[in-house]
């Protein structure tokens, strides 16, 4: 029977590993395979080998530069990606875009833009919307909400609203 510990390797398939450096009647005495002198002749010598000049290190660097951004950005939706996938009257929030297919992730928000035309009246949740698309959701008949991720954020918008308003007070005054 069969068994891996009675499984057996075929003949001339394990090879010896080959000794170098033990004399010459067994074919790689003397230099070892190694050839004269030089670095790679010496031990460390091929695994140590080093760049001298600084300009060829660093032609082979690859051309890698600039900054990946740690804020996590958000998904953008078209109106007009709005009109095709939600009939009228309903209710469109962020988790109705994912499944939709819309968007492919919901970490960062969503913006809604106002690319394409939209005729139908949807009550549109999302956590930013561009000036534009929200005029074109309410000329349609439909609503724009601002729906805030986090407390934060929801407070930080409050605070920026305040700020306009005392502007604008200010202005008039």
């Amino acid at each position: 029977m069969l068994n891996l510990h009675s499984l057996k390797k075929s003949k001339g398939t394990k090879r010896k590993r080959e000794r170098l450096g033990r004399g010459n009647a067994t074919g790689s005495g003397n230099y070892s395979t190694r050839g004269m002198k030089g670095q790679r002749a010496r031990s460390g010598g091929k695994s140590g080998l080093a760049l001298r000049s600084i300009r060829s290190y660093l032609l082979a660097v690859p051309k890698v530069r600039g900054f990946k951004s740690l804020s996590i950005p958000r998904s953008v939706v078209n109106v007009g990606d709005l009109e095709k996938n939600f009939s009228s009257g309903e209710k469109v929030n962020i988790r109705a875009m994912l499944k939709a297919g819309l968007i492919m992730t919901i970490s960062g928000g969503v913006k809604v833009l106002s690319l394409g035309k939209i005729s139908k009246n949807l009550i549109v949740e999302a956590n930013a919307f561009s000036a534009e698309a929200k005029g074109k959701i309410e000329a349609a008949g439909g609503k724009a909400i601002v729906v805030y991720g986090s407390k934060r954020a929801k407070e930080l918008s409050a605070k920026a609203g305040q700020k306009d308003d005392q502007a604008t007070a200010e202005i008039k005054a």
